[in-house]
């Protein structure tokens, strides 16, 4: 006659089965685990309760948090400020001629994060004309990116404008990122926090970068309230050859 035997009871018969591998070991309770889990979790988090806060808020804690341990984030956001302000050697928009292309895009991607708007030649594209004034946006806040602009059928023979405004990412020499008109950024509706996001999402900024608008500061309107040309436009003729 055969017994059936609970292998997850705790029995000193199922002990003795476990013991001589004839049942497999009762599998770990998982509560302990998830426990620990959610300790340590509260404790990093307790830890780095002051990683996105500047400079302002920091001091605005004065009252609340110990002063060597304020002075401690102080001087990581003045060392952060420092690089990025040593960083910071473009801040413009850079008007890209096809022959150049290669120098000033592909090349420079080594160094930095390039980012490419191909516009549209047609002055009724809206979405062209938008992103060309969130690219002045934030080529004067990321100065360590470096942000060009070039017409779509200029860059690329024949290339529809339909696909205008096209965002192109190097870096390391190769593209990272390529997005084809704003739609799947929000459109005509598309605002410099859009961008920003994409940008933190490839690594070119970091989620903790003092420069990001913080969540909920309502101080200043990201979307772009009247369309503006380039801060500098290339007088280049339509080249036609593609480039190498």
């Amino acid at each position: 006659m055969q017994v059936e035997v609970n292998p997850n009871e705790d029995t000193e018969w199922n002990d003795i089965l476990r013991k001589h591998g004839i049942i497999p070991e009762k599998p770990q309770d998982p509560e302990p685990l998830i426990q620990e889990a959610l300790i340590e979790a509260e404790r990093k988090a307790y830890e780095n309760r002051l990683e996105d806060k500047d400079l302002d808020e920091l001091d605005e804690l004065e009252d609340e948090e110990d002063e060597a341990f304020l002075n401690q984030y102080r001087q990581k956001r003045l060392a952060e400020l420092s690089t990025i302000t040593q960083a910071s050697v473009h801040n413009q928009v850079y008007p890209l001629q096809k022959p150049d292309y290669a120098r000033e895009v592909t090349d420079a991607s080594a160094n930095c994060f390039v980012c490419v708007n191909l516009t549209s030649s047609a002055s009724n594209n809206v979405e062209s004309r938008l992103l060309s004034e969130i690219w002045r946006r934030l080529a004067v806040k990321y100065g360590d990116i470096k942000f060009c602009e070039i017409r779509g059928n200029m860059c690329i023979e024949g290339y529809p404008d339909r696909n205008t405004p096209t965002i192109l990412v190097y870096h390391k020499g190769e593209i990272v990122k390529q997005v084809v008109t704003l739609m799947a950024l929000g459109g005509t509706g598309t605002k410099v926090e859009d961008l920003e996001n994409m940008l933190v999402g490839i690594g070119a900024l970091k989620e903790s970068d003092v420069r990001l608008k913080k969540k909920g500061d309502d101080s200043e309107d990201e979307r772009p309230s009247k369309l503006k040309p380039s801060i500098r436009k290339t007088t280049v003729e339509d080249d036609d050859d593609d480039w190498d």
